[in-house]
């Protein structure tokens, strides 16, 4: 959602380009918060454990960027809004389930690793 939104936030700066490109325009600023939104949906994706930090900086850029791009026509800063949502509620799963109860079965690896020694059962 946030990847969408950043490329429907994307679309009117680009789109108002030719008509609006003086100096002083705020058309950058369209620019610049609908990459950064874009940015934070595919860097969700590469970093997971910073969903939650990528979420609130989505939130953030697709609300701002009602000044810059009208935000997407006020679709793109409603999707940037769920998407961050999204990011921010998003738990990723960091290891498979077979390691997590592998782990929980055998003990004394447990204690190999957490003591740096080689302990061998009896």
């Amino acid at each position: 959602m946030s990847i969408l939104s950043g490329l429907i936030i994307l679309w009117v700066p680009a789109k108002l380009y030719e008509v609006a490109a003086a100096p002083g325009s705020i058309l950058f600023v369209g620019f610049f918060l609908g990459g950064l939104t874009l940015l934070m949906g595919i860097l969700s994706y590469i970093m997971p454990r910073l969903s939650t930090l990528l979420g609130v900086l989505a939130i953030f850029a697709s609300v701002l960027s009602i000044m810059g791009a009208l935000g997407g026509f006020l679709i793109g800063t409603i999707l940037g809004i769920i998407g961050g949502a999204m990011l921010i509620a998003w738990k990723p799963e960091m290891a498979d389930q077979d390691s997590k109860t592998q782990s929980h079965l055998d003990p004394i690896t447990e204690k190999e690793v957490a003591s740096g020694k080689d302990i061998l059962p009896d």
